[in-house]
């Protein structure tokens, strides 16, 4: 490599799925910053607010929501309940189905959570214009579902 082809890529700067990765990664870096003092992983922060804003659902329904295996959703649930943050309860419709409640700790840290959120959401935000983040987000979406 000769001086100044530092950020020189090459061909792989013709590759859609490099530029997503650098993407995924410059995001995940910010989030993580804002995240730090929280201890919470992004997967975590994701139950809790959909455990908020579905009281009693399901730990399966979470998984399917959140697009996880069954394992990875209880290490998940496990975590959160051992820090006092949800309670799992068993149905009494459905004694093979587990529902989730938010307890109070879980409701102040997913707050807490939400003015990082707002806050790494604000840095990718200021890169586009209105439009340009709806359009960017219908066509990711257009990748994962």
């Amino acid at each position: 490599m000769q001086a100044g082809d530092e950020d020189d890529v090459g061909a792989l700067n013709d590759i859609l799925g490099f530029h997503i990765r650098l993407a995924h990664g410059a995001a995940y870096r910010y989030f993580m910053e804002t995240f730090a003092d929280l201890g919470l992983t992004q997967k975590q922060v994701s139950a809790l607010w959909l455990i908020a804003d579905h009281p009693g659902i399901g730990q399966s329904d979470l998984g399917r929501l959140l697009q996880m295996d069954r394992a990875t959703v209880m290490a998940i649930i496990n975590r959160l309940a051992a820090r006092g943050y949800v309670e799992r309860k068993g149905d009494r419709d459905d004694a093979r189905r587990r529902i989730l409640s938010l307890l109070p700790a879980g409701s102040a840290a997913l707050e807490q959570a939400k003015t990082a959120i707002r806050k790494s959401e604000d840095w990718l935000k200021e890169r586009f214009t209105k439009r340009e983040v709806a359009q960017l987000i219908a066509l990711l979406t257009r990748i994962h579902e």
